[in-house]
């Protein structure tokens, strides 16, 4: 008597059934298995079989005994199929195994990519070496179709082929022909009556095909896409006081070439809302006179869901400020349908108010915890304050010491009042080496540098050394600087300098100065944001000519003389609020400065300075960045001006870009520059990430447009000698420094102009 089951046209409980049904006439004749004996096996061990079978030597073998040995063999994906057989007191097991996977080949895909899709095939059991299921086949098939249905390739065929190869094995692959993207050629919106189709379908991500479609895939369909923006449509509405706003269904047609898709929004607008009364309710923890001024929407305004909204954040931020770290704030629109009309009412639970328990900060291996403990302007056991903490955040994210820094307050366990405020932070160098490089036809390459360590030992204190061996300078300084000379925020730091200069070099007039000096400086902080800053030092100054000088340097020689000693007097007013001091995005930075020699000094001179920066965030990955700067100097006493090698400067990567360096302004009769006493520069930027590359965190790219000029002094200022430029400019903070990068293009350059496409310098931000 024999048993044999093909998995093709029988299954397992059909089986067992139909031995049931067998009767007494055709079932198995019991018998004590003596041995077992498997047939047929290839690649699979015998030992494997007698592990799965659950038949051993001594047992009773029976009909229900035989069904439990062929489910159990078959249940291990090993077989196609299996007979059982007796000979005498022996089971013999015949089976044959499934074929097994040789190799698998993919060809024609082009927006999958082989190895992931490789990856993925072998987590859900198909792979080289592993059994081959054809039923596990037709569903990769049918995945790999919903992958390209979600990218809009409605078209795509996937046909697999198998080849059977010696020693019981399979040959897969996988030919797939992806077909051309379907493209949105109609979006159409049923129902609209306020609002036109070009009102609403601007508001969509999906488009039909434009000019940027090829870079935008706007007009590429997706579910989610369409989800997406039925989500907008349906805010944009609610905005605009229509609260019965309705989507009754969307239909999406292909046609029969599965290459043009066509949409249909059937929409019910309703009617438009005003805001009837607007209530407090719940538990009033901080006075209603406080809250109320925070709610942007009032009787007899439409109903906008955005403001409604943005009153909620505001009264959150308000408790959250307050200790109250889980208020819940909501809303309570009560609709009148026959007046068209909304009392809306904002209903506070602030529950528990939370304080403090602990201040945690990891990831600061080399920083002392001091150094950030002390920027902590939420306090340990304080009321819990949402903008104190992330005020903390931002204050050790502007250090500029972290690559990272990232903040989570978890609640006690078992405590419902209190709280820990934990700070991560993700250490970078904070050492850099800073350089500029250049290239003139006149002086060539040049090169600077400067090693500046702003976090020395991990104190917080700042030290530098420069050093510049170029044509143009010969620098060596030192400087110092403890931001926390007090526990107040007083700073206090020191510096010495020796400056020799070849003005020629530099693109100017020909002469040469050797500057020697030391100062003192402090600075005090006012507020969060404000900062005056204080500094006294002396500096010795020799002057030398040439043949070659210009006049204006050999009469000044003349009439002044050509060694000067100065007490040098400065201070300025600083205020900071960008959000971090590396590629910030949103804030600015407004400062002030004058620096003047005092009476009696060899040089009588004083130099103002004011510069404003403004960060803008305009969308998630696009910032407007603002830049002027306004700088006049003069001399006083014997002096009946500045000191010529005092002008300030324009053209180069820091000013006009597309100019050379220090080359715009008056010119001396040899055509030199001669700088002058009034600077005028202003810079604008669009500020965007590197393209296609998501984790380009520490890069940058920008368009811009620069104008400015300088001047000899307030009464020579003409409009229409500004010049401008435009063009790219790049930023990478590298391990070496900042690297800034710019190809300029001037827009109305004029004779004598000094033209400089491509400009390059290490350590110079925007």
């Amino acid at each position: 008597m024999k048993y044999r089951i093909q998995p093709s046209s029988l299954f397992l409980p059909v089986l067992f059934l139909a031995l049931l049904l067998c009767g007494p006439a055709r079932a198995f004749e019991p018998f004590t298995v003596d041995d077992i004996r498997v047939e047929g096996l290839q690649r699979i061990s015998a030992g494997t079989v007698f592990n799965y079978l659950p038949v051993k030597i001594g047992q009773t073998m029976d009909t229900g005994a035989s069904v439990s040995a062929i489910q159990a063999l078959f249940k291990t994906g090993f077989f196609e199929d299996v007979r059982l057989e007796r000979e005498g007191d022996v089971l013999v097991v015949y089976v044959r195994e499934r074929a097994a996977i040789s190799s698998i080949e993919l060809q024609g895909n082009k927006d999958l990519d082989s190895e992931e899709l490789l990856s993925g095939l072998k987590e859900i059991g198909l792979a080289e070496g592993r059994v081959f299921d054809r039923s596990l086949l037709e569903k990769v098939e049918q995945e790999l179709q919903r992958q390209y249905f979600s990218r809009g390739k409605y078209a795509v065929k996937i046909n697999t082929t198998i080849t059977p190869l010696e020693r019981n094995r399979v040959g897969i692959l996988i030919d797939i022909s992806e077909g051309r993207v379907a493209r949105i050629r109609q979006i159409n919106i049923i129902g609209n009556h306020t609002f036109s189709d070009e009102e609403l379908l601007d508001e969509f991500s999906l488009t039909t095909p434009t000019f940027f479609s090829a870079f935008t895939k706007r007009d590429q369909y997706s579910k989610q896409a369409l989800a997406a923006d039925l989500e907008v449509l349906r805010t944009w509405y609610l905005d605009r006081g229509y609260l019965q706003f309705q989507v009754n269904s969307t239909q999406v047609s292909i046609t029969p070439d599965k290459k043009d898709i066509y949409l249909a929004i059937n929409i019910t607008e309703g009617d438009q809302y005003r805001i009837k009364v607007v209530t407090l309710s719940g538990d009033l923890v901080v006075p209603a006179e406080e809250i109320y001024p925070l709610i942007n929407i009032n009787p007899g305004d439409v109903f906008s869901r955005k403001r409604v909204t943005e009153s909620v954040d505001k009264i959150s931020s308000l408790l959250g400020n307050q200790g109250y770290a889980f208020a819940n704030v909501n809303t309570v629109p009560d609709i009148d349908d026959e007046t068209d009309e909304v009392s809306l009412g904002y209903f506070i639970d602030p529950g528990k108010r939370v304080y403090v328990r602990r201040i945690n900060i990891s990831g600061n291996s080399i920083t002392r915890d001091e150094v950030l403990r002390r920027e902590m302007r939420q306090m340990e056991g304080g009321w819990y304050s949402a903008e104190k903490v992330e005020r903390s955040r931002t204050r050790l994210d502007r250090l500029g010491y972290f690559e990272e820094v990232n903040v989570e307050t978890p609640s006690v366990p078992g405590t419902t009042d209190q709280l820990d405020v934990n700070y991560s932070v993700k250490e970078t160098s904070s050492g850099s080496v800073t350089a500029g490089v250049g290239f003139s036809q006149s002086s060539g390459f040049v090169f600077n540098a400067s090693v500046q360590q702003t976090n020395f030992l991990g104190s917080g204190n700042r030290v530098s050394f420069a050093f510049d061996n170029s044509d143009v300078n010969t620098v060596y300084s030192y400087s110092y600087v403890n931001p926390y000379w007090t526990i107040d925020g007083i700073s206090r730091g020191f510096g010495a300098y020796f400056r020799e200069t070849d003005a020629s070099e530099a693109n100017l007039s020909e002469y040469t100065t050797d500057t020697r000096g030391v100062d003192v400086n402090f600075g005090i902080p006012v507020n969060e944001f404000d900062t005056i800053r204080f500094s006294a030092g002396y500096r010795g100054l020799d002057l030398t000519s040439t043949s070659l000088s210009p006049r204006y340097v050999t009469d000044f020689e003349d009439t002044y003389g050509n060694s000067f000693g100065d007490l040098v007097l400065s201070a300025s007013w600083r205020r900071d609020s960008r959000n971090r001091i590396l590629f910030p995005d949103r804030g600015g930075l407004q400062s002030i400065a004058l620096e003047t020699t005092i009476p009696g000094s060899g040089l009588e001179y004083y130099k103002l300075d004011y510069t404003q920066q403004q960060f803008i965030r305009l969308t998630s990955d696009l910032t407007l960045g603002l830049k002027a700067r306004l700088a006049y100097g003069d001399g006083y006493g014997e002096f009946e001006t500045m000191p010529f090698f005092e002008n300030f400067f324009a053209g180069g990567i820091r000013s006009v870009r597309g100019f050379e360096d220090n080359t715009l302004g008056p010119k001396d009769e040899f055509g030199e520059a001669v700088g002058g006493s009034l600077l005028t520069v202003f810079n604008a930027e669009i500020i965007f990430p590197l393209p296609f590359v998501e984790t380009a965190s520490a890069t940058r790219l920008s368009a811009f447009f620069d104008i400015g000029n300088v001047y000899s002094d307030i009464n020579t200022f003409e409009a229409g000698d500004l010049r401008y430029s435009a063009g790219l400019a790049g930023v990478w903070a590298s391990p070496l420094g900042p690297i800034s990068v710019s190809i300029g293009f001037p827009l109305n350059a004029k004779d004598g102009d000094e033209e400089q496409n491509f400009q390059f310098t290490v350590g110079s931000f925007f």
